[in-house]
């Protein structure tokens, strides 16, 4: 049994950080999706307290990623955090954040991606790409393939298989929907039966083309958080005989500036899906545990939820769907993982 036997939903990202606070101190970390009120925020904090060797943070907006590094400064005068401005969005954009990231170090031992977006109202990306399936799994995907020479530096130097870690923050929200593969982009195309929302999902939370209906922001937030899972599942597969290990996780039902762009309506429906809703510390519980948890150095599962391992529907772990997401981003992205 290891250290986070006795964890629960209950268990916060400081008692986390707490447990593995010797093997955060000779750690390289990069977390996206850093801002005030924000999952990054709670998750830098927690590690920034135990002293890493090096802290990046990563967002779209300079002056709260400054917040954030003022209020790290304030609880551990000894850390200064390098930020780097990034704008998941833009694929430009990402290969600039991803050349100070070389400029800043010669290796990672943990990279944390966290950013997300989630809109009611259908959106695209500079490169015409649906906004959230773009952002949350394009965007990072490619970060994550730029960066990939320093995390299998980070591997080699650590001489500890397992211990360098990806980590995609994803959601239990993949349960509404698989990867759309004919209709990705929601652009009304038909899409066959397995690529529909799961059975149970009601139908005013469908995309309907025929009722004029091509987009639902929550079906195409799942979509993205299916993604963040098999992404993973084909990292895992990619990298873990090199000594890199790869999860997703569900943090947890939390209320962050998230929500930002959701309409009222879309609020409420939140309102109704938990019965329990953590806090910021509690909320980054999990990312911590799969970034630094040694018993899930050889673990095979790529998914965990309140600190531990859990299943998922088989469109979010199945290798050949993993595969074929993973040639189907490279497209998008031109296939070119470099500078």
């Amino acid at each position: 049994m290891g250290l986070g036997a006795g964890w629960t939903q209950e268990t916060t990202g400081t008692e986390v950080a707490k447990a593995f606070k010797d093997d955060i101190k000779s750690k390289t970390i990069l977390i996206t999706g850093v801002s005030p009120i924000s999952l990054g925020e709670s998750t830098a904090l927690a590690i920034a307290r135990h002293g890493p060797a090096k802290l990046i943070l990563a967002s779209r907006t300079e002056s709260k990623l400054q917040q954030v590094a003022d209020n790290i400064v304030k609880m551990n005068p000894n850390i200064k955090a390098e930020l780097i401005v990034v704008d998941l969005s833009s694929q430009a954009d990402i290969r600039t954040a991803a050349r100070r990231v070389y400029a800043l170090t010669n290796r990672l031992d943990i990279l944390v991606n966290n950013a997300a977006v989630v809109t009611s109202a259908r959106s695209e990306t500079l490169e015409g790409i649906e906004l959230q399936f773009g952002t949350n799994h394009i965007g990072h995907h490619l970060l994550t393939s730029l960066l990939t020479p320093l995390l299998l530096a980070g591997a080699k130097a650590s001489g500890e298989p397992g211990t360098t870690r990806i980590v995609n923050v994803s959601s239990m929200g993949y349960r509404l929907s698989p990867i759309r593969f004919h209709d990705y982009s929601f652009e009304g195309k038909p899409v066959p039966p397995e690529e529909e929302p799961p059975k149970g999902i009601p139908a005013h939370m469908k995309p309907d083309v025929a009722a004029g209906r091509p987009y639902y922001g929550f079906t195409a937030y799942g979509q993205s958080k299916t993604a963040n899972i098999l992404h993973a599942v084909a990292l895992k597969e990619r990298l873990s005989s090199k000594g890199v290990q790869a999860f997703a996780v569900h943090p947890g039902s939390i209320w962050t500036n998230l929500s930002r762009n959701l309409s009222d309506d879309d609020r409420k429906i939140i309102e109704g899906t938990s019965t329990f809703w953590k806090n910021q510390d509690q909320g980054c519980a999990t990312t911590l545990a799969a970034a630094f948890d040694p018993d899930l150095c050889d673990a095979k599962e790529a998914y965990l939820s309140d600190c531990r391992l859990h299943d998922v529907a088989e469109y979010a772990k199945d290798q050949p769907i993993a595969e074929r997401l993973w040639q189907l981003t490279e497209k998008l992205t031109e296939g070119k993982a470099n500078l």
